[in-house]
Parts: C-alpha cells; structure tokens; sequence
C-alpha cells in the first residue's frame, strides 16, 4: 500500500510561494538564453597552428619589437660616425662696410688693387658684396672614447635582438597557454551541457515521483534549484569562452569580434621531458649579458674621454663679388690634435655613473641567473606535482562515475533518495571540471619547461 506524503498546513502557503518564484526565475533564466542565442557571434573552428601563425604575422607584441631593435639598429649607425667622415657644403652671401671684414672679402675675391691699400679706403671702405660657396670636410682620425661608444651601441643592438627572439618564444608560450585554456572552456562548457541535460532529466522523475506521492516538494524543489545552478554555471562556462576569444583576437590583432572553437580536444600530452639546466645560450640570458657588455663598453668610453683627440679637416671654398658667381678660389687642409683638460670635474662624475651602471647591471645579470635556475627547478616540481594529480584524478574520475551510474540505477527503481543523487551529480561534474583543470595544468607545466630549457 502506498502511503501519499503531504506537507503540513504550515508549511503549504511558504512552499507555493517558493514554487511559483522558481518558476519564474526559470522563464526569466529562458528568455536570457533566447535573447542571447539571437544575437550569438559568428564561430570559427581554430588550430593552435592557425592561431601562432597569425599572431606571429598580424599581432601587434613582435611589431613593437620589431621597431625597438630598428631603433637600436639607428644607434648603431649613428656610432658609424666615429669612422666616416662629416662633409657639409653651404652658400653665404653678406655685405659689409667694417674695414676688417671688407678687405678680407676683397682678398678672398682676387680683386685687390693697389688703389685699395690706400688709409682713406682702408679705414673707411665702400660697401662690399660678397659671395660664397664652401664645401667642408672634417675626418675623425683617433677618437678612442668613440670607439668604445660604438661597441657599447653594437652590444645593445645584440641585446635588443635576443630579447626580441626571447619575446618570440614567450609569445609562443602564451598562444600555447591561451589555447588551452579555450580547450578547457569548451570541456566546461560540454560538462554543463551534459550535468544539466542530467539534471533536467532528475527533475522529470522527481516531479512525476512527487505527482505519485512518492517525493516531499522539498525533494521537488532541491530538484528544480540543481536545474537553475547548472544553467548559471553552463552560462558562466559560454562567457568564459567569449573572454578567451577575446583575448586571442587581440592577440592575433583580429577586429572581427568572432568566437573561437579548438579544432581537438584538450588531452594530457605524452612527451617524455628530460631533466635539464638552464642553457647560456637561450635568448633572455644572452640578452642579459650583451647588455652588461653594453655597460662595460660605455663606462670604458667614459675613461677614454681624458685622452686627447685626433681630427683632419679640409675645405674647398669659391668666392665672388656678385650672385651664383665664382671667379676666386682656395683649399685648406689640416688636421687638429685637442685635449679638454677640465670641464668642470663633469667627465669625472660620469665616468663615476657609468662605473656604477655596469656593476648594477654586472649584479643583475648573476641575480637573473639565480633566479632562472630556481624557476627550472619549481617547474619541474610542478610537472611532477600535475603528473601525481593527474593520476588520481582519473583514479578519482572513473570513481565517481561508477557511483553515478550505481546511485542512478537505484534512483529509477525508487531506492535511492533524491538530495543523494543530485549530490551525486554534483560531485560528478566537479570531478570532471578538476581532471580537465589538471590536465590543463599538466600541460601548461610541460610547455613551460620546455620555454625555461630552450636552446
């Protein structure tokens, strides 16, 4: 004889009011979801390969970099200056009545005569014109400081270089990373999918159960909420993918707005990773000591700036008494030996400065060693951590699905209570959503072990 379960007159009015308000939460919870299926972005199935092509070519990251070694490549050039030549060539044109500079016009004219000796003339000339035409030429010859300036701008641009290719291999890590995390969202998104197709299902026999007498409406009720947490979840698991796509479009520098889909699934990787040390030829490193060379380069410069300097010069010039013409000419060539002795203890406080500049960077440079090779070994201890938790998380997985299935079994023969079954699935999808996680992170500790090791 089956016995029907009622609930008490007290609790009637509290338990309809509870009903009906779920009830309308789920048309509201509907509507969003229709609302939001209408205006849903355009898909577009993407590989990992696809993706680091295209933020290799159209991202804006390699770009910027791109731009800072043409800009250290400028001061490279720049420091050329020490070897080549300055050559500079002008027109002037000037009229004057001063006596000085009135017969040195004439004279560098040719057109003196003996007339313009006279003291009347000398002292107070007519007005003079006076035309000319200078082409300049000045040669470094021994310029010691500037040779140390031009090997510390070729160790910048080395370092600028390194950490460009350096930039290159953490991009590919980060497109790596970025690509897995839109593989786990999707998994959550399918583990969602799939705990509320269940939960939906939980509820149909709970209601039709509770139509027979055989559930109280608490049962119904817990039922109908597992409904609405598993939506909000499922809603939250489709905005994180909309997130990642985002970020993958500004990382690829894409406008399309569109949402990814990883063409293969999220799996634990099989490579077999050898332990290993950090290797002084990867790129971050080299850049790190091309740019203490840099330092050292200059702040020996700086010492060489006491030393004397040793310069040619020529200049070829064309002189007349009227516009675009040039009926006198001359050349003078020589060459000229200086030595600042003081400029105000100025040389001496920056040779102090760059001294302490590449000991800073000198200490940097074993500090960055220190600390990349205690990075190595955290990441091979958290390789080896994801390993272990992978294992038990399929342990654990295989588990809970086995109890599942039990508990689901003994549900639809009326032997198992309701909240034991929807804490059932719970558990489920949250063993399922931790094993995805850990793969994830399995995966993500392989790369990053392979990024801290390359060569």
């Amino acid at each position: 004889m089956v016995t029907r379960v009622t609930d008490s007159p007290q609790s009637q009015p509290y338990f309809c009011l509870k009903h009906k308000a779920v009830r309308i939460l789920a048309s509201i919870v509907s509507l969003l979801l229709i609302t939001s299926a209408s205006i849903a972005q355009e898909t577009r199935t993407l590989s990992k390969q696809e993706l680091l092509q295209e933020v290799m070519e159209n991202g804006n990251l390699l770009k910027i970099k791109a731009e800072e070694v043409k800009e250290a490549k400028g001061d490279l050039n720049q420091a050329n200056a020490v070897y080549l030549p300055s050559i500079t060539a002008s027109y002037t044109g000037s009229t004057t009545t001063n006596p000085l500079m009135a017969f040195g016009s004439k004279l560098n004219q040719e057109v003196l005569t003996a007339s313009d000796f006279d003291p009347q003339l000398l002292n107070d000339p007519l007005r003079t014109d006076n035309f000319a035409t200078k082409l300049e030429i000045r040669q470094p010859l021994i310029n010691v400081d500037g040779i140390f300036q031009r090997k510390a701008a070729k160790s910048k641009y080395e370092a600028t270089q390194y950490q460009a290719e350096r930039t290159r291999e953490y991009l590919e890590l980060q497109v790596e990373e970025k690509y897995m995390q839109l593989q786990l969202s999707y998994k959550m998104v399918e583990v969602m999918e799939r705990s509320k197709t269940a939960s939906e299902e939980n509820l149909r026999i709970a209601k039709n159960s509770f139509d027979q007498g055989l559930l109280q409406r608490s049962d119904l009720l817990a039922a109908e909420v597992q409904v609405m947490e598993m939506e909000n979840r499922l809603r939250y698991a489709q905005s994180n993918v909309k997130n990642i796509s985002g970020m993958l479009s500004v990382m690829m520098n894409d406008e399309s707005n569109e949402v990814f889909q990883p063409s293969d699934e999220l799996q634990p990787e099989n490579e077999v990773v050898a332990m290993d040390s950090i290797s002084s030829e990867r790129a971050d490193i080299q850049a790190m000591r091309a740019a203490t060379a840099a330092y050292e380069q200059q702040y020996r410069s700086d010492k060489m700036s006491f030393l004397p300097r040793l310069n040619a010069f020529g200049s070829y010039e064309l002189y007349d008494n009227e516009f675009l013409q040039a009926d006198a000419n001359g050349y003078m060539v020589g060459a000229q030996l200086s030595w600042d002795l003081f400029d105000g203890n100025k040389r001496i406080a920056k040779t102090g400065k760059s001294k302490a500049a590449f000991e800073r960077s000198n200490l940097e440079y074993k500090q960055y060693l220190a600390e990349s090779k205690l990075e190595l070994e955290k990441a091979y201890r958290m390789l080896n951590d994801a390993s272990n938790e992978l294992s038990l998380s399929e342990k654990a997985l295989e588990q809970y699905e086995e109890s599942l299935r039990i508990r689901k079994n003994r549900f639809k023969e009326g032997l198992e209570r309701t909240s034991e079954l929807l804490f059932a699935e719970a558990k489920f999808a949250e063993k399922q959503l931790d094993y995805h996680q850990t793969v994830f992170q399995y995966n993500y500790a392989l790369a990053y072990v392979r990024f801290l090791t390359k060569k």
